[in-house]
C-alpha cells in the first residue's frame, strides 16, 4: 500500500473511532489501539508534509494564537427564538401556528432539548469544514474556526452522501457536567480561578486567541438545523433533517421527537423535565419547532424571531438570601427602580448581588423591608428579581424603604403620574444618569449606529461636560476626543469617522434614535411611514397619532410630551443644523413604485449602507425583505463577498442589483465617497 493510501485509511479509521467515541458514546478501541493509529499518522504526516490536509484529525490540536478574531457577517441572520414560561404561552403559541397554517388540526412540531451553552455556525465546501463562527448579534459573529476544529465532535469531513455543496450547520457548543467539574478541579489544583457556570466557561474556552488552550477543554457540540444551503434538497421536515445531519457524522440530541399539537408540546415538556437532572449536559427548556419547512416558510417571522418556533423554559431556580440595603437607579426616560443589594448567592447558574424590585408599589406589596431574607429568582438570561420575603425570619432592625422624592443623581424633583407606576426624574437630558443613557441609545446600531461610542467613553464625555446632548457628538474634534483617558488618536479618528456616517440616516431610524418613551424600533418605523416627515410628526395632536397603525393613548400621550418640551425642539434643530439628513418622504411609498410589495434579499457587504439601513430604506418604500432566496423574491441586492444567494438568485434568475442600482431604485440619491 502507498504512503498515500495509508494516510487516508489512517484518516478514515481514526475519524470513525472519534464518532463512535465522542457522538455515539460508544467506543470500538481501546485508547492505546487508537493512540497507536494517531502517532502513526502523525509520523506519516511529518515525513510527507505534502499528505496534510485540512480534514485530517491531526488538525485539532490548535493552532499559533491569533491577534484578534475576524468578523463574519451570517449570510442568513442566527436569530433568537421567543420564550415562555407558562403552559398558557405555549396554547399562544399553538393556536398562532395554527391560524397562520389557516388548519384547525394539530400541528406537528419537532421538539428537542434547550442546550444551556454557545451557539455556532459551521460552513462546509464539499464535505469540508471551511469556516465555523461565533452567533455574535445574530447578523455578525467572530470567526473561531481554528478553535471549532479542536472539537472531536464537529466532522472536519462529513461521513455518507448526499450533503449540499455549500451548507451552513447551526448548533451549540457546551460542557458535559462531568467534564465541566474535573476542569474546575483542575483549575483549583493550578491555583487558578473556577469558572462560575459551564455556559461562561464554554463561551471563554470557544473565544481563546490561543486554539491550543481551546484543544486542552473538553468542549462538545449538538447540531440542530441549518442556514444557507445550496447545491442539494434537504428533507422536507425539522426531524427529517436532523436524522439527515446525523448521517452526515453530526451529534445531534438523541432525546428530539416529534410530537402532535399543544398536548403533544406540553407532554414531551414534562418528560423533559422529569429527566433534566440525568442529562449528561445542562439545559434550560425545550425548542418547539413546526416540523414542515415548507410550513416554517409560510409563518415567517416577526421583528427579530420566528414564528415557527419558541423556547419553553423551565422554572426560574430560587435562592434564599439577605437583603441588605435598596438603592435607586436612574434609567434613560428618567425612571427610579429600585434595585435590591443582597448578600452575595449562587441562583440560575450565576452569582447573584443585585435584583430588581420593580418599582414602588411592588415593594409595599411584597411587603420587603431592608434586612429582611428573601427568596431570589432568576429564569435564564431573566434579570434577578425578588420573588418573595420569608416574614417569618424578619429581624428586628429591619426598616422600611422611603421612595426620594429628589433625583439622587442630579436633585431634580421626582413625579409620579397618577396612572402610572413608575416615578420619574423630571431632569430631562440635564439629568447626566439620562444623558449617559439617552447618548448611548442615540448611538446604538438600530438608531444613528454610531460604531465606538461604548459605556466607557460616553461617561468620559458626559462626566467631562464634552457632550450634554447628542448633537453635541456633532460638534465633538480629535483634540477633545485625544484628551480623554485611553483615547488614542487613531480610535479618536475612527470615532468622528463614524459621526460623520452617521448623519446618513433615515426618518424611522432618527424617531428612534430620539428616544421618546413607549417609542420602540417598530413604533418609529410606523410613524415614519404615516407621516413621511419629521415637521408633520412634530406638529401632530394625540387624535391625529392615534391614526397611526399600533399607536394607542399611552403611546401618544408619550410622543405629545417629549414633543412639548422646547429643550427636546432645540436637540433636534440643532441635530438637523449639524448635517443629519434622511429623506422626508421615505415613510409613504409613491403610488406604482418599483419598490411597493416587492420583495428583496440582502447579501454580502455594501459599500456604505447598513444591512439595517437598506431594509429600512426598503421598507419605508413599501417593500418587503427576506431572509431567504425562493421563487418569490423580486430583487437581490448583492455587495461584497456575497455568498450562496448570489448563487442562488442566478440559478432562479432572479434580478441581482448593487448598492447605486438600489438607491436609484429607491429615488434616493447614492452618498458620496
Amino acid at each position: 500500500m502507498s504512503v498515500a493510501k495509508r494516510a487516508r485509511a489512517l484518516r478514515a479509521e481514526i475519524e470513525k473511532h472519534n464518532h463512535q467515541y465522542y457522538v455515539l458514546d460508544a467506543p470500538l478501541v481501546s485508547d492505546a489501539e487508537y493512540d497507536t493509529l494517531f502517532r502513526e499518522l502523525q509520523a506519516l504526516e511529518a515525513e510527507h508534509p505534502e499528505l496534510v490536509s485540512s480534514d485530517s484529525p491531526t488538525q485539532r490540536v490548535g493552532a499559533p494564537p491569533l491577534a484578534e478574531f475576524a468578523s463574519v457577517v451570517h449570510s442568513t441572520p442566527m436569530l433568537s427564538l421567543n420564550n415562555a414560561f407558562a403552559d398558557e404561552e405555549v396554547l399562544v403559541f399553538d393556536r398562532r401556528v395554527r391560524e397562520g397554517l389557516a388548519t384547525e388540526g394539530d400541528v406537528d412540531y419537532a421538539a428537542e432539548p434547550k442546550f444551556d451553552g454557545l451557539a455556532v455556525s459551521l460552513s462546509y465546501e464539499q464535505g469540508i469544514l471551511l469556516r465555523g463562527a461565533t452567533r455574535g448579534d445574530g447578523t455578525t459573529g467572530e470567526d473561531v474556526t481554528a478553535n471549532l476544529r479542536t472539537l472531536h465532535s464537529i466532522p472536519l469531513h462529513l461521513q455518507g452522501s448526499g450533503w449540499p455543496d455549500r451548507f451552513e450547520v447551526r448548533g451549540e457548543v457546551l460542557f458535559w457536567r462531568s467534564d465541566f467539574e474535573r476542569l474546575n478541579t483542575q483549575q483549583r489544583e493550578r491555583g487558578e480561578k473556577e469558572f462560575v457556570n459551564a455556559r461562561n466557561a464554554a463561551a471563554g474556552s470557544l473565544r481563546q486567541l490561543d486554539s491550543r488552550i481551546t484543544a486542552r477543554r473538553p468542549l462538545r457540540f449538538f447540531a440542530y438545523g441549518v442556514g444557507t444551503v445550496t447545491g442539494a434538497a434537504l428533507p422536507a421536515t425539522h426531524s427529517g433533517l436532523l436524522d439527515k445531519l446525523a448521517e452526515w457524522g453530526f451529534p445531534v440530541a438523541p432525546e428530539r421527537r416529534r410530537v402532535s399539537g399543544l398536548t403533544g408540546l406540553l407532554a414531551y415538556f414534562a418528560e423533559i423535565g422529569r429527566r433534566r437532572k440525568s442529562l449528561p449536559y445542562d439545559i434550560d427548556g425545550v425548542v418547539y419547532k413546526v416540523d414542515d419547512l415548507a410550513a416554517q416558510e409560510r409563518l415567517g417571522f416577526v421583528s427579530r424571531a420566528p414564528r415557527f418556533a419558541l423556547a419553553h423554559k423551565f422554572p426560574a431556580d430560587e435562592a434564599i438570601t439577605e437583603l441588605l440595603d435598596i438603592s435607586i437607579q436612574v434609567g434613560r426616560t428618567g425612571a427610579l427602580t429600585p434595585v435590591a443589594r443582597l448578600a452575595p448567592v449562587f441562583v440560575g447558574g450565576v452569582t447573584v448581588t443585585n435584583a430588581t424590585l420593580h418599582n414602588e408599589d411592588e415593594i409595599r406589596r411584597k411587603d420587603v423591608r431592608i434586612g429582611d431574607m428573601v427568596v431570589v429568582r432568576r429564569a435564564g438570561d431573566v434579570i434577578p428579581e425578588v420573588a418573595r420575603v420569608l416574614p417569618e425570619k424578619r429581624p428586628q432592625a429591619a426598616r422600611q424603604f422611603i421612595m426620594p422624592t429628589s433625583c439622587p443623581v442630579c436633585g431634580s424633583q421626582v413625579a409620579r403620574n397618577p396612572d402610572e407606576a413608575v416615578a420619574r426624574c423630571s431632569g430631562g437630558l440635564y439629568c447626566p444618569a439620562q444623558r449617559k443613557q439617552a447618548l448611548l441609545h442615540f448611538a446604538s446600531r438600530r438608531a444613528l449606529d454610531i460604531e465606538g461610542l461604548g459605556d466607557k467613553l460616553v461617561e468620559q464625555l458626559v462626566d467631562s461636560a464634552v457632550v450634554r446632548t447628542p448633537a453635541d457628538l456633532y460638534r465633538l474634534g480629535l483634540l477633545a476626543l485625544a484628551n480623554l483617558e485611553r483615547v488614542a488618536e487613531k480610535s479618536a479618528s475612527n470615532l468622528l469617522a463614524a459621526i460623520e456616517r452617521s448623519k446618513q440616516t433615515t426618518l424611522a431610524r432618527f424617531i428612534y434614535a430620539l428616544g421618546i418613551r413607549n417609542v420602540g424600533e417598530a413604533t418609529a418605523r410606523d410613524l415614519a411611514r404615516h407621516f413621511a416627515s419629521l415637521d408633520r410628526l412634530l406638529a401632530a395632536d394625540e387624535a391625529q397619532l392615534l391614526q397611526v397603525t399600533d399607536v394607542g393613548p399611552i403611546v401618544a400621550q408619550s410622543i405629545r410630551q417629549f414633543c412639548n418640551e422646547p429643550h427636546n425642539l432645540e436637540v433636534i434643530e440643532q441635530l438637523r443644523a449639524a448635517g443629519v439628513v434622511w429623506s422626508e418622504g421615505e415613510g409613504r411609498a409613491p403610488a406604482g413604485g418599483a419598490v411597493v410589495g416587492k420583495v428583496f434579499v440582502l447579501t454580502g457587504t455594501l459599500p456604505s449602507l447598513t444591512r439595517d439601513t437598506a431594509k429600512q430604506l426598503i421598507e419605508a418604500a413599501g417593500g418587503k425583505v427576506s431572509s431567504a432566496v425562493s421563487q418569490r423574491t423580486d430583487f437581490v441586492v448583492a455587495g461584497a463577498e456575497a455568498g450562496s444567494k448570489l448563487e442562488k438568485a442566478r440559478l432562479l434568475a432572479i434580478r441581482v442589483v448593487d448598492e447605486g442600482q438600489l438607491l436609484t431604485l429607491l429615488n434616493l440619491e447614492q452618498p458620496a465617497p
